[in-house]
């Protein structure tokens, strides 16, 4: 007798805590395991129910894990009535099932596709902002399950973008959900689930953003703002993740440590080791907020980062209207170019780069980028040039 479960497997964990959940099929007394590349928390996992509780995504992710299991279910039933079970191991049914869905043509459904791809992604971030996708897509198509890629042509995706204007006026919105779409399709033609691609005749628009950088002047304006004592932390963090480089927040508080006289971390977006020099002024400003766990203790207080951020940036909009936390980036490279800083220089504080080949061989040399960022601050807090 064959049977198959989902099982979460605790025998491999992720670094944040999650497991990944499988399809257990059990045959010939023995098993086999066909990974389902979701990845829950166990408190977020009913085994009895064999359903995902308590998550974001849940909906969206029971919706793919019955769809796999009903898919590998129904090979079972087509190898039984062929009578081909008999001798089987359990490796050699699973391989036999893998070879049967990357053939059958129900996985070139656009929509089972769809779940499948978004789920293979390792953060959060990266899945609920698909989710939202495909919330605007069910929104948009009636028969949004049954989609397969020849039905997603040219035609479908300029009503779907016109749909979406209604809600979202920004042509930049409207461009995540389509280039989230497109991504599909590259990662289906990859797997030779299709060859469709409607995207060869149809431009997805976008449109240039609002300048994002602060003038010295208005860095200055900022810095010595006199603000309610509240105030001050929001305007102290804006000023530390200038004076690193324009950090991210995400790392400054996450992954940001201090290792001697430099902040260390390793770059959400991608994923890169980054070091910077910590000049005084830095140093000054996370003494003041040093952190237990994290680099500073604000951070330490939310459980999301992204619930710091965005009360920084409310309270920097009290003294500057519009400016967020990300401008700190974009005005110290706008600064340093001011200053003849070499493009080459500015790349590499920025962290771009560093997947050629002679960005894998040559080390930037550090004192470079170092001594960019005190020319910057000097500049900028002290009026030297």
């Amino acid at each position: 007798m064959t049977t198959t479960k989902i099982s979460i497997d605790k025998r491999s964990r992720r670094n944040d805590g999650s497991y990944p959940l499988n399809i257990t099929i059990s045959h010939n007394n023995n098993t086999a395991r066909i990974p389902l590349n979701v990845w829950v928390h166990s408190d977020q996992w009913d085994d009895k129910q064999q359903k995902i509780c308590s998550h974001p995504n849940k909906a969206f992710l029971n919706s793919f894990i019955l769809r796999r299991h009903t898919d590998v279910q129904s090979c079972i039933i087509k190898l039984s009535e062929k009578g081909s079970l008999r001798g089987m191991t359990a490796t050699e049914l699973k391989r036999r099932i893998l070879t049967l869905l990357n053939g059958d043509d129900d996985k070139r459904n656009f929509a089972s596709w769809y779940a499948h791809f978004s789920a293979r992604h390792a953060k959060q971030r990266t899945r609920e902002l698909y989710e939202a996708t495909w919330k605007r897509i069910e929104a948009f198509d009636d028969n949004a399950s049954q989609l397969d890629f020849d039905d997603i042509t040219r035609d479908w995706l300029s009503r779907f973008e016109a749909f979406l204007s209604k809600t979202s006026p920004s042509a930049n919105s409207r461009s995540i959900h389509l280039r989230n779409i497109r991504a599909v399709f590259n990662d289906a033609i990859d797997n030779d689930i299709t060859t469709q691609y409607p995207f060869r005749r149809f431009r997805i628009r976008s449109e240039a953003t609002e300048k994002r950088n602060l003038t010295v002047t208005q860095l200055r304006t900022l810095f010595g703002a006199e603000v309610p004592e509240y105030m001050q932390k929001y305007i102290d963090v804006f000023k530390l993740q200038f004076l690193l480089i324009g950090i991210n927040m995400v790392d400054l508080c996450t992954t940001a440590v201090l290792t001697g006289d430099r902040v260390e971390y390793r770059r959400a977006k991608t994923g890169r080791l980054y070091s910077i020099k910590v000049e005084p002024e830095a140093l000054e400003i996370i003494n003041r907020y040093k952190g237990t766990h994290s680099l500073l203790n604000v951070a330490e207080r939310c459980s999301d980062y992204r619930h710091f951020a965005n009360r920084c940036n409310l309270n920097l909009h009290k003294v500057m209207p519009s400016v967020t936390t990300y401008w700190a980036r974009h005005s110290w490279a706008t600064i340093a170019a001011e200053l003849d800083i070499p493009k080459e220089t500015i790349s590499a504080a920025l962290g771009h780069g560093g997947s050629t080949v002679t960005d894998i061989y040559i080390n930037f040399d550090r004192r470079k980028i170092d001594d960019a960022n005190r020319k910057v601050i000097d500049y900028v807090l002290y009026d030297k040039r």
